[in-house]
């Protein structure tokens, strides 16, 4: 029994020194270094008796396998499996193991994650949500209809001016990720709606104040994301959208709507500002899934 309880306590010990060597190393939030702990400790208990100094790779197989139950998901074996790989790697380089058991372990897959988006019905109630009557909700209006027709990014959004914008051409030059610069087309809605924020409603908001925000606010400075954020949810629950959006959910529709309607998939991987196509291809997997079930509900043999 005593021959147990110090292993336990080297077991604690070394846990807790990883955990403070991780926060010395990162800076990581209380949450995380908690998983961290958390993970470790159910590891420790399952090898009962031995010490997670002296576990092998197939150890770590072997508990991976027991943790793999009905209704487990892909992802919780890939986190508990990353905390061990952190933990192992730790020790490695303070020389307390010579070689790290995680080494040669894959990682689970877990598959790509569908982005959410909204109907094409959706997306029209939720334009024709803000008061237009207003200059707050003309703004809105503009701005929904501006994210919609160019796909863009909320960071873009909030980022963008208004020398930025060529209504009489019909385009907007965006600064995306890693500073590459695209050209975006945005059609004669979005342009409409622009020009008409333009003149009744940005110089009113602005008031005396001077900005060179495309989207300012009643306080006369530039948007910020998380005025956007409330703003969709605002006019997303006034239009009757029940689905927890987000602004990206925009971007998604733009893709999927145009995939939908035909368009090829590099071009909207240009207009998205995609530096790689494999990113741009999860966008069609929910097209088929939209096209699928339009054929089974109205193909006479679906």
């Amino acid at each position: 029994m005593a021959a147990i309880d110090t292993l336990a306590e080297e077991t604690a010990a070394h846990i807790e020194a990883f955990v403070d060597g991780l926060w010395a190393e990162r800076g990581l939030a209380d949450a995380t270094l908690g998983a961290y702990r958390n993970d470790l400790a159910h590891f420790a208990a399952w090898l009962d008796s031995r010490s997670l100094i002296g576990v092998r790779r197939h150890d770590i197989q072997a508990y991976l396998a027991a943790r793999n139950t009905p209704g487990s998901s892909p992802r919780s074996a890939a986190r508990l499996l990353s905390s061990l790989r952190q933990y192992y790697r730790y020790q490695l380089r303070a020389g307390v193991i010579d070689e790290d058991p995680t080494a040669l372990i894959a990682m689970p897959s877990q598959g790509r994650r569908l982005p959410k988006s909204l109907s094409e019905a959706d997306v029209v109630a939720l334009l024709r949500a803000p008061d237009t009557d207003t200059e707050l909700g003309l703004r809105d209006r503009a701005m929904l209809e501006l994210m919609y027709a160019a796909g863009l990014r909320v960071s873009e959004l909030v980022g963008a001016t208004r020398a930025q914008v060529n209504t009489r051409q019909g385009v907007i030059r965006i600064t995306g990720k890693g500073g590459k610069e695209r050209l975006v087309p945005l059609g004669d809605t979005a342009v409409a709606w622009l020009e008409r924020y333009l003149v009744a409603a940005r110089g009113a908001l602005l008031g005396s104040a001077a900005s060179d925000a495309l989207f300012v606010t009643a306080r006369g400075g530039g948007m910020t994301r998380q005025n956007v954020w409330h703003r969709i949810r605002t006019h997303a629950g006034q239009a009757g959208i029940r689905a927890d959006i987000s602004p990206h959910a925009l971007r998604h529709a733009f893709a999927t709507h145009l995939l939908n309607h035909g368009a090829d998939l590099r071009a909207v991987q240009m207009l998205l500002g995609h530096a790689d196509l494999s990113t741009t291809q999860i966008y069609t997997h929910v097209a088929r899934a939209r096209l699928a079930a339009l054929h089974a509900e109205h193909h006479p043999r679906g």
